[in-house]
C-alpha cells in the first residue's frame, strides 16, 4: 500500500488528478531569486460556482504540506480534504454560495512546479536546480491563476500557518484585489526559532544517504529515513505539551514493561513514527526544503523598511486574524504585532484568541469558536459586498 501511494504521489508532480494551469514561455514569472521560471503549471481545485459579476470568489491557501485537495479526496491517501470541515455545500464556506478557488503552491508536489516537476531543459526531475521560491513567487502565480477566472477581486482570502502568510502577501501586495482576508495561527515574519526547527528538518532530510544531493528521482530513491524524522520533529511543534499529555502521558505501546531497548516503548514514540512514516508516502523530500525555506525567508516587515504598518498602507481590505493560546509555533503574540499595525495602517481589523490545548494545528480542527469567529466574519463581509446572506 505504501509503495501504490508513492507511486501515485510521484505521477501527482507533472500530471496531477487535479485541473492544471500552464504557463508557456510567453507568460513566464519573475522570482525573488532573480531569475525567470518558464514554463510552469498550477494545478488547483474549484468548487462551487462563480456568479455573474464575479464578486463571490474566495481562495483558500495552504500550509506547508497541504495542497490543492481542500474539499475533496485526496488522490494519493484517499482521505477527505484537509478543510472539509470548513468548506463544502451548506459549511462555513458554503460552496453553494461561493466560489472557493485552492490551488497547490509553487515549489510544491501535487501538480504546481516544483523539485520533483520535469525540467524540461533537461527531462529529468528539476531537484534543486529549481529556483528557490518565496511566499511571494506562490502569491504571484496564485494571481496568474485568479486572473485566468477573470476575477478582479477576491471575495475572501484565506488559510493558516503558511497559508496564513500567503494571505498577508496578498492583502499586502495586491489590496485593492482583496475585499476580506483571514489570516490564521500564523506570523508576518518567522521566528528564528522556527527556522531553527526547519533546519533540524532540512539537515535530516540531506543527511538521509539516499537523498543522493537532491537527485534521488533520477536514480529511483526516496530519503524516507530522513523525511520521516523531519517530520517528526515538526508535528511535535503543530501540538502542545498539554495535548500531549492528555493523548499520551507516559503510557506504553502495546506492552506492561519497559524493554529496556530503543524500540517505541511509549505511544507517544509510536504515534510520531507513525506521522513519519505516512508523511513520506505522499509527499516530495526537496519539496520538503523548498516550503520550509519559503517560510523562513518570509519577513513583511523587513520588506517594507522594517515596519510592519507600512505593508498595508490604505488597504480598504477587512481583516479578521485567529490565534490560539496554546500555540508555540506561531503564539498570539506574532497576530497581535499584525493586529497593531493594521490598526496603525488605519485599517478595518478584527481579532480573536481561542482557547485551546490543541496547538498550532486546531485551525485544522473542529473547533466550535474558531468556527464562530469565521462564520461571522464571512457573513458580515459579504453583506458589505452585496452577497446577500
Amino acid at each position: 500500500m505504501a509503495a501504490s501511494r508513492a507511486r501515485q504521489a510521484s505521477s501527482e508532480a507533472d500530471q496531477p488528478s487535479s485541473p492544471v494551469l500552464r504557463f508557456g514561455p510567453d507568460q513566464p514569472l519573475r522570482l525573488d531569486a532573480g531569475t525567470l521560471l518558464s514554463p510552469f503549471q498550477i494545478a488547483y481545485q474549484t468548487y462551487g460556482t462563480l456568479n455573474e459579476a464575479r464578486s463571490n470568489a474566495i481562495l483558500v491557501c495552504h500550509a506547508l504540506t497541504g495542497d490543492q485537495h481542500v474539499a475533496n479526496n485526496n488522490p494519493v491517501t484517499g482521505k477527505p480534504g484537509w478543510w472539509e470541515v470548513l468548506i463544502g455545500p451548506g459549511k462555513i464556506i458554503d460552496t453553494d454560495r461561493f466560489f472557493v478557488i485552492c490551488s497547490n503552491v509553487l515549489g510544491g508536489c501535487l501538480g504546481s512546479t516544483g523539485p520533483a516537476s520535469t525540467n524540461p531543459a533537461t527531462g529529468k526531475p528539476y531537484g534543486l536546480d529549481l529556483p528557490v521560491i518565496t511566499i511571494r513567487d506562490m502569491v504571484r502565480a496564485q494571481v496568474m491563476l485568479v486572473d485566468h477566472f477573470g476575477i478582479d477581486k477576491l471575495f475572501c482570502v484565506l488559510g493558516g500557518s503558511m497559508g496564513g502568510m500567503q494571505v498577508l502577501e496578498w492583502a499586502s501586495s495586491y489590496p485593492e484585489r482583496v475585499f476580506s482576508a483571514l489570516p490564521i495561527a500564523t506570523g508576518a515574519r518567522h521566528s528564528s526559532q522556527n527556522i531553527a526547527f526547519h533546519e533540524v528538518g532540512r539537515q535530516a532530510v540531506m543527511a538521509d544517504p539516499n537523498w543522493l544531493g537532491g537527485k534521488y528521482l533520477e536514480q529511483g530513491k526516496r530519503p524516507e529515513k530522513g523525511l520521516a524524522v523531519a517530520r517528526m520533529a515538526a508535528h511535535i511543534t503543530y501540538l502542545s505539551e498539554a495535548a500531549l499529555h492528555r493523548k499520551f502521558g507516559r503510557n506504553l505501546q502495546d506492552r506492561t514493561a519497559l524493554t529496556f531497548g530503543f524500540d517505541a516503548d511509549f505511544q507517544i514514540e509510536s504515534y510520531l513514527r507513525h506521522q513519519g512514516m505516512t508523511f513520506v508516502d505522499r509527499f516530495d523530500a526537496n519539496s520538503y526544503l523548498y516550503m520550509t525555506r519559503a517560510m523562513d525567508y518570509f519577513d513583511l516587515a523587513a520588506d517594507h523598511g522594517g515596519r510592519l504598518a507600512d505593508a498595508f498602507t490604505g488597504t480598504k481590505t477587512r481583516f479578521c486574524l485567529v490565534s490560539f493560546t496554546s500555540d508555540w509555533l506561531f503564539p498570539t503574540e506574532e497576530s497581535r504585532s499584525i493586529v497593531h499595525a493594521l490598526n496603525a495602517a488605519g485599517a478595518s481589523v478584527s481579532f480573536v484568541e481561542i482557547e485551546t490545548d490543541r496547538g498550532h494545528d486546531a485551525f485544522l480542527l473542529d473547533e466550535p469558536e474558531m468556527f464562530a469567529a469565521i462564520s461571522g466574519f464571512i457573513a458580515s463581509a459579504a453583506r458589505a459586498r452585496g452577497l446577500g446572506a
